[in-house]
């Protein structure tokens, strides 16, 4: 406990005095330092966060939730589709195809993944039905396709022109294997916000994606569009326990080395962005020693009237926690503040500076996310009322060492 005494000498020992003008800056500018290291901590964490829920929104907007294939060449049991287990969590369950090819459009040739969709399925994609699709959504028939914006600007397209695909699937013919090729006519353009998938991939009729690379329909694959995408891992274990022979992966196993590096990266920032706390709060050490040295007569005056050492070690070892946690909830309001006006203070500093902060042709997003998590908050002041915990015990014990005969001695 803390006794009204040790409170009333803290807050003097708190208090500014013209004297201790250079005790008064180191205290500021710890003060300065701890607080816009956990600001900028949480700022950067609000973002990154907001780009990882923007990433997976967009992935899971674009691809499968779980994706169901046979290890053999064997039809799925169509009769588990009805699972009273598989209905509870999903929306759609339908069949899909893919195959690489090769799209020609004048002199210009791209490598590209095609996707196959019934006409009725290919309606149901969450990507048909964003604002920015545009064209046909229920007519991917036999010569029809639906490519990305990025695509078409790449090759050149708009809705209505034809396109060759040729496929790595062989022709027989008198003087040996051709690649097989087809012309189709686009039918409608898809944006999904993310440029690998808008300039790699393309839709067309599941039939007519079977003929072309010569794939039988016990090859198609079941997708699985959930309910809650978010929670991907249990729903992926009820999955498998329906089709217990089959490969079941989901839209985070296909894109696990993506998130991976964005949690490194995550990490790595805050380990980086945590030096400016531990650099900041052991100010809090050079302005407590100093405060000792300053505050010598004082401490041995106490002493000299019976106040224990433990009772010092408490009177400085408050200084320095009042020091860093006044800082840390600074910070925290500072931090909380900017993370929920980052789009506005991107669009300021774009417009004072004449510069275009995250771009969105480069980023695919029309503003800066930002996603404040509870959690992090937590563990970031947590850590910095800590750091500043532990750089206050050294100089409280050494003013508890002094001798109050030698300090009045020399005062």
């Amino acid at each position: 406990m803390i006794s009204t005494l040790e409170k009333e000498i803290t807050f003097r020992f708190l208090k500014a005095r013209k004297k201790d003008g250079f005790l008064n800056i180191i205290s500021i500018f710890s003060f300065i330092g701890i607080s816009l290291g956990v600001a900028v901590l949480i700022i950067v964490m609000s973002v990154m966060n907001g780009f990882r829920t923007e990433l997976i929104n967009k992935i899971v907007g674009f691809n499968a939730h779980i994706t169901v294939q046979s290890y053999e060449k064997k039809y799925i049991n169509p009769a588990r589709f009805n699972s009273p287990q598989l209905n509870s969590i999903s929306r759609n369950i339908i069949s899909s195809n893919s195959g690489e090819a090769i799209i020609i459009q004048k002199d210009i040739s791209k490598g590209i993944a095609l996707r196959g969709y019934s006409k009725d399925d290919f309606s149901k994609l969450e990507i048909i039905k964003d604002e920015t699709f545009i064209g046909e959504r229920d007519n991917l028939t036999k010569n029809y396709i639906s490519i990305g914006k990025e695509l078409s600007f790449t090759l050149g397209l708009k809705i209505g022109d034809d396109v060759t695909i040729m496929s790595s699937s062989g022709v027989k013919t008198i003087i040996g294997s051709l690649p097989k090729k087809k012309i189709f006519t686009v039918i409608s353009l898809f944006e999904s916000g993310l440029a690998d998938f808008d300039n790699n991939i393309a839709f067309i009729n599941l039939d007519t994606l079977d003929e072309f690379f010569n794939l039988d329909k016990s090859d198609r694959n079941l997708e699985i569009y959930l309910k809650n995408p978010q929670k991907i891992e249990n729903q992926k274990f009820i999955v498998q326990q329906i089709f217990p022979n089959e490969f079941v992966f989901s839209w985070a196993d296909t894109n696990s080395s993506l998130f991976s590096a964005l949690k490194v990266e995550r990490n790595v920032m805050f380990i980086i962005l945590s030096l400016i706390i531990i650099v900041a709060a052991f100010n809090i050490i050079s302005g407590l020693t100093i405060l000792v040295k300053n505050k010598t007569r004082d401490i041995a005056i106490l002493k000299s009237i019976g106040v224990l050492n433990k009772s010092i070690v408490k009177i400085f070892f408050l200084v320095g926690v009042i020091i860093g946690t006044s800082a840390t909830i600074f910070g925290i309001l500072l931090g909380v503040i900017f993370s929920m006006y980052v789009e506005n203070l991107r669009q300021f500093l774009s417009n004072v500076f004449d510069i275009s902060l995250f771009p969105e042709e480069i980023y695919f997003l029309s503003t800066m996310p930002s996603e404040i998590n509870l959690s992090s908050i937590f563990i970031i002041s947590l850590c910095s009322i800590l750091i500043t915990i532990i750089v206050s015990i050294f100089p409280a014990l050494k003013a508890a060492k002094l001798d109050p005969v030698q300090a009045l001695k020399y005062e």
